[in-house]
């Protein structure tokens, strides 16, 4: 790889200026796609994208050269042996309020908790963990086990779903009142100005992805995640008394800054609290209570349209209203419900006594050896743009949300046009998909959990997203399409869960978690702009662009899984023969 970087900075460069010409000549006039049925936006978009790319590779070599040594690796070094029962902790005899683990993170007489030895020099590993059971390393019974992770589902879980919804429910708040007044009260049906609202939420999130997420692990998740949700709710309240676009298009970019570090924090923390062998299921609880809420908030907006005119507002006003206000409140609760980190949970609010956050600390440590995070800076955090394995984690989170738009066109004109339902009715029969998407969503992380694989929990989803969008593209009956709308829905959602398990199970550290959750959460906000643009009014009732492309993609995301499935697969082959140690860490093994 070092051979190649004298070729490679130049190839970056001619890159970057041969993408920045061509979008300069061939976008002329100042054009700007922005609009679904536009027939050049495509092409221009794809051109436009080159100088990013270039950049990209520039950025990332840049870093190589500048990183002369190993990047530091939080984890467990690989000299260090398995836990004790025994030694690994105690518990403060003084004050049980502040305990503390009393060898994790004593691993390096250089700094503490890091492994600065090169992946060829490992050696030693005597077995890998994930062969034994908890209670064998731990010393505590599995029963005590099955309470803590109870207890945590229950604190954590429910609450992640519920934050989650928000950024979902944003956007289902806006669609909805874009067929209500609001964007000819407010100037937006001028123009490209109400492409324009959406457009700058999702970029605005996407530039504070990363430090939002960081800002998780400085300032604490009950700190951070209250104070952006109540600050979400303020917005969102106050879009419901503004008066013309200019103050909207001001409050979405502060929408899209606060609600940033929702979805990456969220599965950040959740992937900090279990094993891998739990994650899945975990983030298919999550999954579950975002849908739920997404679909219910549908049926909520449609009765508060109903009440246009009350106190004098509009309706799509009381949609907003109703909104922040509730979010608000959940703002105030989540400081309380939501918990902190594991070898944090003591600051937790009425939640594990200081033997159960013992017991949760050593599961952590057993299964990848990173529960103590390294002291922050900006070069531990960037430094794993070097990994391949972040771009192309993020590439399948790209190619899985560009979907999301045809999904969302599709339901309305099949309820309306092929199956003659009125628009509120067709509101109405939006729900059902999303609540059945539980159904699979749980299902298939049961499996994956329970025989612990990714790799082909995810391809059977993408088969069933493929074949739900060739019965939506290519099939006649409408009742038959209303079934690929399922089927795509069911398939769309559970593959979230498992590509957030699949990312969170091959990564070691904890800020390579933060800018793995970070980057992967912003190329599908990329995913979801680049969605709106194969979605081409011109097409209707067919849209064979959007159809193509979402099968396409997601053939794409089998390809690259496949990709992945080899190296994890002779990755661990090879430290298995050798008895060494995958991602410069004793014991660890690569999921897939």
């Amino acid at each position: 790889m070092v051979t190649s970087k004298p070729r490679a900075i130049p190839i970056a460069m001619v890159i970057f200026f041969l993408g920045y010409y061509c979008r300069t000549f061939t976008c002329s006039n100042s054009y700007i796609p922005t609009l679904p049925n536009d027939t050049n936006a495509p092409s221009c978009i794809f051109i436009s994208l080159t100088p990013t790319l270039g950049t990209w590779l520039f950025f990332w070599l840049f870093l190589a050269m500048i990183s002369s040594s190993t990047p530091a690796i939080e984890g467990r070094p690989p000299s260090q042996s398995q836990p004790q029962p025994d030694s690994s902790y105690s518990l403060d005899s003084c004050n049980s309020n502040t305990w503390r683990p009393n060898s994790i993170g004593s691993r390096s007489p250089k700094q503490p908790g890091i492994d600065f030895r090169s992946e060829h020099e490992v050696e030693n590993v005597d077995s890998r963990q994930d062969d034994f059971p908890d209670s064998q390393l731990t010393g505590f019974s599995n029963a005590q086990e099955r309470r803590i992770r109870q207890k945590v589902d229950f604190r954590l879980c429910t609450i992640a779903g519920i934050l989650c919804s928000l950024n979902l429910l944003d956007s289902n708040v806006l669609s909805s009142a874009a067929v209500t007044s609001m964007p000819s009260d407010l100037g937006l049906d001028q123009g490209n100005r109400f492409s324009v609202s959406i457009f700058i939420f999702t970029v605005a999130s996407i530039v504070f992805q990363l430090p939002s997420t960081i800002a998780v692990r400085t300032f604490g998740p009950r700190i951070w995640f209250s104070f952006i949700t109540f600050s979400f709710g303020i917005i969102t309240l106050s879009t419901g008394f503004v008066k013309d676009w200019k103050q909207m298009m001001a409050l979405r970019v502060l929408l899209g800054a606060t609600s940033s570090s929702i979805y990456p924090g969220l599965s950040y923390l959740i992937s900090c609290w279990y094993p891998r062998r739990e994650h899945q299921v975990r983030f298919a609880f999550m999954q579950s209570g975002e849908v739920i809420i997404l679909a219910t908030g549908s049926l909520v907006n449609y009765g508060l349209e109903q009440r246009n005119g009350g106190a004098g507002l509009e309706g799509w006003r009381w949609m907003f209203i109703v909104q922040g206000l509730c979010t608000c409140v959940l703002g105030i609760a989540t400081y309380w419900w939501i918990v902190d980190f594991p070898e944090n949970s003591h600051k937790s609010f009425w939640f594990l006594t200081p033997e159960e956050a013992d017991i949760a600390s050593r599961r952590i440590e057993k299964d990848r050896g990173d529960l103590i995070a390294q002291k922050f800076s900006l070069m531990a955090v960037v430094v794993h743009a070097r990994d391949f394995k972040v771009w192309v984690f993020a590439c399948l989170f790209f190619m899985q949300n560009v979907v999301s738009t045809a999904l969302a066109y599709f339901v309305p004109i099949i309820l309306e046009d092929g199956l003659g339902y009125s628009p509120n009715q067709a509101i109405i029969l939006s729900a059902p998909p999303y609540y059945y998407a539980v159904v699979p969503v749980i299902l298939s992380s049961l499996v994956a959990d329970r025989f612990r694989i990714r790799g082909p929990i995810i391809t059977f989803n993408a088969l069933c997203m493929i074949t739900g969008f060739a019965v939506l593209g290519f099939t006649e009956n409408s009742r038959a399409r209303y079934f690929g709308v399922f089927l795509s829905t069911g398939a769309y959602v559970a593959n979230w869960a498992a590509l957030s398990a699949y990312q969170a199970n091959n990564v070691v550290g904890q800020w390579k978690r933060v800018f793995t959750a970070a980057v992967c959460t912003m190329f599908n906000g990329a995913g979801g702009i680049a969605g709106s643009y194969i979605v081409r009014n011109v097409e209707a009732p067919r849209y064979t662009t959007a159809v193509w492309v979402s099968i396409g993609s997601h053939i794409m995301m089998i390809l690259l899984v496949g990709v992945l499935t080899l190296y994890f697969y002779f990755r661990n082959s090879r430290a298995a023969r050798t008895n060494g140690a995958v991602e410069r860490t004793a014991g660890f093994r690569y999921t897939y």
